[in-house]
């Protein structure tokens, strides 16, 4: 873990290594200056020889201004070093996050990765300070500081030694006792960060069911979880400056008693003994700043963790060692596939899929909830990959492109439609960063939302917020359209992305796919017979398996599925998932 995370220190390796240089110059003054101290006192004051106290008064004041430049830079090179190191381990988890596939991301929740990015790398940042300025200055002023006392009286330094022994006892119990809790603690982060998350992005139905209260109660929930947590992790550490203290005041006492008899019976000097005083500071507040280095060690140990996890994740989906960067054509071929989310699971998601489309069709896709209709089509621009068989597109495995360009020849317009904060066409060049305005235009001409952006005061300069919430779900799906028309792909899948557009738009989408983009092979995803009755073949899933594939006439002759749900919605005048009064048997075949 900790070379995981030092190599990402990467161009402040340098401050990283003035920090501790300039933390040891800024000690070894500071234990100097109580030597200078006792021949000041020794030397000149007891002496009766001001000129020596001059002399020793101006060394130490040099030895004091070094100490303060050396501690300034320390600082100044700490923070550098430490905040660098915090900027790289989130770019480098944010980088590595940006190749996971569906599979790697499934593996965390979205409230877990910003917990890692944010509070974790913070723990960590302030840890990686605290480590190159007091791991440093705490230990050397800590050695410096006996043996200076050693050097003046053996037998009184022994007091040191006992103290240093209680308190690392103390440390190993506090540490040993809080590592586990703090490790349980940054999961519940998660699961804070996850009622926030949920509840802001779903305020709109959390106000229309009225679930205020609901909410503020999951959330409290969640929070006093977090603070028991809290509580009893800090109710460990906070034996730590009471023992300290103890220690402190201790030595103090035991230093006082007997340096006093070695003052009366002249084996110490009076001097001698104030700089025992100075030392045995020096040596104690050490103790206390390396006990605040394993307590912050000790929490951020878990969070450093928690990021390794996410810079050595390795993504699930690669390009080969020579990727094919050319597609021919449209054509998908399906060769006896088989697909489950989890491996080592006993059901497939897909079952002994055998299909072969031609370049240039439309084919229609519809079946029950939970079927395999989105499946079925992620595993074309390989969003995952196959368990078994494979999946060809233009006549090669898709495994053997290069996934940046498979995926620019093969658009997907996604169930769950994205829009992002900027001006329409800054949302449309997602499509194509070089598209200009008029190609823009004429994209969403093909997707017919150029009319309702021509009656915007801005038009296709007006602002969409966060996530298109000022503009409606059908709005939104035209507009996720002519992104995805603005590839010019030679495949376009379409899961179930004109579902909140009225019918008429509908068939006007379809007819302007036929009339314009005759060559691209279009899969439309939908819930309605009417989107896909046209189409040259429609393809009908059942529980993950093919149950027909036909034109819309054959499969109302020879597919029972198909007919009953056609059935359905000619005599409900709904879509099949919505079907009232029927859905018994209906559901029970199709899903």
């Amino acid at each position: 873990m900790i070379k995981i995370l030092l190599s990402q220190v990467k161009e402040y390796k340098r401050a990283s290594l003035l920090t501790p240089l300039f933390s040891a110059l800024e000690v070894i003054m500071e234990v100097l200056i109580p030597f200078v101290t006792a021949a000041i006192i020794d030397r000149g004051i007891e002496a009766g020889n001001i000129s020596q106290v001059y002399f020793y008064g101006a060394l130490m004041l040099l030895l004091a201004a070094f100490s303060l430049l050396s501690g300034v830079l320390a600082g100044k090179y700490a923070a550098s070093a430490s905040s660098g190191f915090a900027c790289n381990l989130r770019d480098g988890m944010y980088s590595n996050i940006q190749t996971f596939s569906f599979s790697n991301i499934d593996k965390y929740s979205t409230a877990g990765l910003v917990t890692r990015m944010t509070t974790d790398v913070t723990n960590v940042q302030n840890a990686y300070q605290m480590i190159l300025r007091i791991a440093v200055r705490a230990p050397m002023m800590l050695v410096c500081s006996m043996f200076m006392c050693f050097f003046i009286n053996v037998r009184l330094s022994l007091i040191f030694v006992a103290a240093i022994i209680v308190l690392a006892a103390v440390l190993i119990l506090v540490m040993t006792r809080t590592t586990k809790i703090f490790d349980v603690v940054f999961k519940k982060y998660d699961a804070l960060n996850a009622s926030v998350q949920e509840n802001v992005s779903a305020i709109r139905v959390v106000k229309a069911f009225v679930r205020e209260d609901y909410e503020n109660e999951k959330f409290t929930e969640a929070a006093g979880r977090l603070y028991k947590l809290f509580v009893k992790a800090e109710g460990i550490l906070a034996f730590n400056n009471p023992v300290m203290m103890l220690v402190i005041y201790g030595c103090v006492i035991a230093l006082s008693w007997f340096g006093a008899h070695y003052v009366v019976a002249g084996n110490l000097t009076t001097g001698e003994l104030t700089s025992m005083f100075s030392y045995i500071m020096g040596i104690m507040m050490s103790l206390m700043m390396l006990s605040m280095i394993f307590v912050m060690v000790t929490m951020s140990a878990a969070s450093g963790r928690r990021i390794a996890e996410v810079l050595t994740e390795k993504a699930s989906l690669t390009n080969p060692e020579k990727p094919e960067t050319e597609i021919r054509d449209g054509s998908i071929d399906f060769n006896h596939v088989n697909f489950t989310y989890r491996q080592g699971s006993k059901k497939d998601t897909l079952h002994d899929i055998d299909l072969h489309i031609s370049a240039g069709e439309t084919i229609g896709i519809i079946g029950g909830t939970g079927c395999g209709k989105s499946s079925l089509v992620n595993l074309i621009s390989r969003l995952y990959d196959v368990t078994e068989g494979s999946v060809c597109v233009g006549g090669k495995d898709v495994r053997s492109y290069d996934m940046e360009c498979l995926r620019d020849q093969v658009a997907v317009v996604l169930q769950k439609n994205v829009l992002f904060s900027g001006t329409i066409l800054d949302n449309l060049r997602w499509g194509d960063e070089n598209a200009d305005e008029e190609e823009c235009i004429e994209a969403c001409r093909q997707a017919c939302a150029d009319e309702f952006i021509e009656q915007l005061p801005d038009k296709y300069n007006t602002y969409i917020e966060q996530g298109g919430s000022n503009v409606s779900g059908g709005q939104k799906q035209r507009l996720c359209i002519a992104r995805a028309l603005l590839k010019k792909p030679r495949v376009l899948i379409l899961d179930d992305s004109t579902s909140a557009v009225d019918t008429a738009t509908d068939a006007k989408i379809r007819e302007s796919f036929t009339a314009r983009i005759p060559g691209t092979t279009k899969l439309i995803i939908a819930q309605r017979i009417s989107s896909v009755q046209d189409a040259d073949k429609i393809l009908v899933l059942e529980d993950g398996r093919i149950n027909g594939f036909d034109t819309h006439e054959r499969l109302l002759e020879n597919n029972e599925i198909y007919r009953e749900i056609y059935n359905t919605q000619i005599k409900g005048g709904g879509d099949f998932d919505q079907a009232e009064g029927k859905t018994d048997v209906i559901k029970e075949k199709a899903v």
